[in-house]
């Protein structure tokens, strides 16, 4: 199974509306173009800011189907599951396949608490309905309430043969390394999921990162990766001080709409979150946009 395409910057592209909270066709196609112009590797379909949690199945197969069509194959897009339910994971992975979704990515399931038999369950279940389709596990535990476990990871990176990697977004540099470390025997590749960590998730042994702040940042986010590739430590780390600040100012916003206020901020037309979110309010819209002046993307 090729998974060499599975490297680099990688982004959980936001979900562009109208007022009538439709897919912009418009909108997400330009920043389809815009992500790949700035120099991405891949795409992420309904990852965390992608909203994936307001979206039935019909919404989200048109929006893929989309993304794809606009893409035309000149980065691989990755189909994110976020479901609770496995049978809805199983048939989210199918469509995501057959739409023509290079990758596959689990979440494992929210609100609700899954023992390790039952969390393991799920995973298999979803992999081995897409056998031929590589496919990546997501640790959120910041959104979901708790943390895949380095024995489950292990256990599946080892036993699932379609199960090649993961994002991990805990935030915690000793369970990113520890997820390389226990699992590079069988080429594991693990990407890092926190913005301010890319630069330490590469010097841990990361192939990549999955990035929100590449909606609005391409260039700079890729530049973290471009530098650290070519050896230029110092490069990649000073990309990585400048993102910094902008990432860090997106907390005081509630989650995930900062994403979107800076991609419109920056000229990219997304639209509003879905409700009940809101747009930052006016002291926090002007905070995140003197964060753009600061760093020199705005005037």
């Amino acid at each position: 199974m090729d998974t060499s395409f599975i490297k680099g910057i990688i982004v959980p592209i936001v979900t562009p509306i109208d007022e009538s909270e439709k897919v912009d066709e418009g909108a997400l196609r330009s920043l389809v173009d815009y992500i790949i112009d700035g120099g991405c590797s891949g795409i992420l379909a309904f990852g965390s800011n992608g909203e994936f949690y307001m979206l039935d199945e019909a919404e989200m197969e048109r929006i893929l189907s989309i993304m794809i069509d606009h893409v035309a194959g000149r980065i691989p897009v990755y189909m994110g599951i976020g479901a609770i339910r496995t049978s809805q994971g199983v048939r989210l992975a199918q469509m995501g396949v057959r739409l023509g979704a290079r990758g596959v990515s689990i979440l494992q399931p929210m609100f609700i608490k899954p023992t390790e038999v039952e969390l393991k369950g799920h995973i298999k279940a979803i992999a081995a309905a897409v056998p031929q389709t590589p496919v990546l596990l997501y640790n959120n535990p910041g959104r979901c309430g708790y943390a895949m476990s380095q024995d489950l990871v292990e256990e599946l990176a080892h036993s699932v043969d379609n199960l090649v990697g993961m994002k991990d977004s805990s935030g915690d540099m000793t369970q990113t390394i520890e997820f390389i470390r226990r699992n590079a025997d069988v080429d594991f590749k693990v990407m890092c999921g926190k913005d301010t960590l890319i630069y330490s998730g590469f010097a841990a042994g990361a192939v990549g990162a999955v990035c929100s702040t590449a909606n609005y940042l391409p260039k700079l986010v890729c530049e973290i990766y471009n530098k650290w590739e070519e050896g230029d430590l110092k490069g990649s780390l000073n990309a990585q001080w400048k993102l910094n600040p902008i990432r860090l100012a997106t907390d005081k916003s509630s989650f995930p709409v900062a994403t979107k206020d800076l991609a419109n901020l920056i000229g990219q037309e997304v639209g509003a979150p879905f409700l009940p979110n809101l747009p930052s309010e006016k002291r926090q819209m002007a905070h995140l946009r003197q964060q753009l002046v600061d760093a020199g993307y705005l005037q």
